[in-house]
């Protein structure tokens, strides 16, 4: 693709060209080691103070490393000579890339039916449900989120929930490339901050709810919200599709997003208030699944659900007023959801004797860490016995109000930790327990230590519950990261019970 093809594409100004525009671009990217000759590399700014990135400090040295290995052009917003190198100069480099990749990659979500989900817990069981269900109606789905990706039959690990905007151009090009009529992704606040999905048009876009995490990003409550509300806001900008919006309106964020969004955008509720469109009723759960009413359109429907929880009633509600508003028809939805997927790590049953019962769950926020356990507590069990922690270098203001939550809803808490990262492991779990008003827990800093004392204490009829990691397979401890895998180690822990 001509240089000068890509360039009259970006929206950022302003832009300034330095170099011929006449260049032929065989390759993007914002990675300088990925740059050979006819590559477009572009410099990304970091975002967030105290972290690494990209283009710290305007990317200087990673733009000299791109052009030496034969980069052909050059996207920055810093003022440096880059010989032998078109250098494009723009205000925004992180929309750029974004423009410069819908172009490069031929604008791909344009020939897929495409679904984005946002919001602080469910995005991942929704995007499993929907993908799902598409698949089953004879759309085949590809997948974009924070457990793996899926291109066809091809399936990736997941570097971050919502890829980079070139990443996210490519995977979608390669889905339309093998035959997949259908694409959904779960958007992260941070990739909508950072204008990750700018360019892609959506189909629908979901609101699951709002609570409180990644303030050590966002600051503050009504910032986080800003950003999730920014997939709204592009759905009422696109210039080819008329998107619809799934909203959860027992969400007190949900109401705000409907009162304030474009009344050009079609929207559908869920939830189990009376006034919304798809609305949930008579939930009866048990270890084996959910039941419910679903009222939708004026009729009734019995919904098999094979996931436990009032929580991913609100999933299923998502995907069923989803599927909806990609113009499918319910009834087979709601057929088609019986054999829904168990999705890695949430609520994820780990087999072993029927005295008791494990479970692995990726909760990390207070209200997700409560739902957890108000479900299990519904399942009516001897004991809770609920291991957990909390990430280092994260949202430390979480921390008191996810051991309130877990003292409250526990019979024994075992705290520990999590993905410590740059922190003290120790330091964290203590400011996890000061938070603390009973005398129902105790700390085992070392995760494998601290699941097998909780499955070593289960006795008959108890429940565990290991929280906060769900489907990772390692552990960030300083720099590195190490294998662990919650639901590997709880099997261990029973098996060495048993023995």
């Amino acid at each position: 693709m001509q240089l000068s093809k890509i360039i009259a594409a970006l929206r950022a100004e302003p832009v300034r060209v330095d170099g011929p525009a006449d260049r032929e671009i065989t390759a993007l990217t914002h990675d300088s080691r990925q740059a050979a000759p006819g590559t477009l590399f572009v410099a990304l700014p970091s975002v967030t103070p105290g972290r690494t990135g990209q283009a710290a400090a305007g990317g200087g040295g990673y733009i000299l490393e791109a052009v030496e290995k034969g980069a052909s052009a050059v996207i920055t917003s810093a003022d440096l000579e880059a010989p032998r190198a078109t250098v494009i100069r723009t205000a925004d480099p992180r929309a750029a890339l974004a423009d410069a990749a819908a172009v490069f990659y031929g604008h791909p979500s344009l020939q897929l039916q495409t679904a984005g989900v946002t919001g602080t817990n469910g995005k991942t069981t929704v995007t499993f449900l929907l993908k799902h269900l598409l698949d089953v109606a004879d759309r085949p789905c590809g997948l974009i989120g924070t457990v793996r990706y899926v291109v066809g039959p091809r399936e990736l690990p997941a570097a971050r929930t919502t890829p980079e905007s070139d990443d996210l151009q490519r995977l979608l090009r390669e889905m339309r490339d093998v035959n997949c009529r259908a694409a959904v992704m779960e958007v992260s606040s941070h990739a909508l901050h950072q204008d990750r999905v700018r360019g892609v048009e959506f189909d629908a876009a979901v609101f699951t709810n709002l609570t409180q995490d990644h303030l050590d990003y966002h600051g503050t409550m009504d910032a986080y919200f800003s950003a999730k509300q920014q997939l709204f806001v592009h759905l009422a900008a696109q210039t080819h599709k008329r998107g619809t919006a799934v909203v959860n309106v027992d969400d007190r964020y949900g109401r705000r997003l409907l009162d304030e969004m474009d009344p050009r955008v079609t929207t559908v509720t869920f939830g189990q208030s009376s006034n919304a469109m798809f609305r949930a009723a008579d939930l009866r759960t048990d270890l084996h699944g959910t039941q419910f009413t679903l009222q939708a359109g004026g009729k009734s429907f019995l919904v098999r659900l094979p996931l436990i929880g009032t929580f991913n009633v609100y999933n299923a509600l998502a995907a069923l007023a989803s599927m909806h508003a990609l113009g499918h028809d319910v009834r087979k939805s709601v057929d088609a959801l019986k054999n829904a997927p168990q999705v890695p790590g949430r609520l994820e049953s780990v087999p072993g004797p029927k005295s008791f019962r494990v479970f692995v769950d990726y909760a990390h926020t207070p209200d997700a860490l409560e739902n957890v356990l108000r479900t299990l507590r519904s399942l009516e069990p001897s004991r809770i016995v609920t291991v957990f922690g909390c990430g280092g270098d994260r949202d430390k203001a979480k921390r008191g109000p996810m051991g309130r939550a877990a003292e409250e809803f526990s019979d024994w808490c075992i705290v520990t930790s999590d993905n410590p990262r740059g922190e003290d492991p120790e330091a964290i779990c203590q400011q996890i327990t000061s938070a603390l008003r009973g005398q129902n827990h105790e700390t085992v800093t070392d995760r494998r230590a601290a699941i097998r004392r909780a499955i070593a204490l289960a006795g008959e009829g108890d429940i565990v519950l290991v929280a906060g990691k769900g489907h990772e397979d390692y552990q960030e401890i300083g720099a590195r990261r190490v294998p662990f895998d919650d639901m590997a180690e709880a099997a261990s822990a029973i098996r060495g019970r048993a023995a």
